[in-house]
């Protein structure tokens, strides 16, 4: 899936939401892919026209993007926390969920990529969200509805 982020507000809707152009400008670019085979789950992140040398935090989320960041819920988790939101360890670290984190290089562009030997459920794992610091968390500064494939 590739798309070009624009504000919720924007005229042309995109799948891609900005909701801090500071960070992620109208304009900048997405693509995400999934591979998925009896081996596991792969999800390449590829980003463009962000702040160069900006660390970004990014997760696979369960939600679709809306106008509202929430509206992407959670961090998708392959073994869920039995308390939510999760905040511990034990479920929200980058084993147990698809973390994507990058540092922009000086044109601005970014990739990731994270390996799993596990699978997604099917229809629990629908966006993905950038968020303005790298690790378990940070403001949400944009989101990509990505229709991920369940196994």
């Amino acid at each position: 899936m590739v798309a070009r982020f624009a504000p919720p507000t924007a005229f042309v809707p995109s799948r891609a939401m900005t909701y801090d152009q500071s960070l992620v400008p109208a304009g900048a670019g997405i693509d995400v892919e999934q591979r998925t085979d009896k081996e596991g789950t792969v999800v390449i992140l590829r980003a463009s026209g962000l702040v160069a040398g900006h660390k970004y935090g990014v997760h696979v989320h369960t939600g679709v993007c809306g106008s509202d960041p929430a509206a992407a819920g959670g961090h998708y988790q392959h073994v869920a926390d039995p308390v939510q939101p999760s905040v511990s360890a034990a479920y929200a670290n980058a084993d147990n969920e698809i973390w994507l984190d990058f540092t922009a290089d000086a044109h601005g562009a970014g990739r990731a990529t994270a390996r799993h030997d596990w699978h997604l459920r099917s229809k629990q794992a629908n966006s993905v969200v950038i968020h303005s610091a790298p690790g378990g968390s940070g403001d949400r500064v944009a989101c990509f509805t990505v229709p991920f494939r369940g196994w």
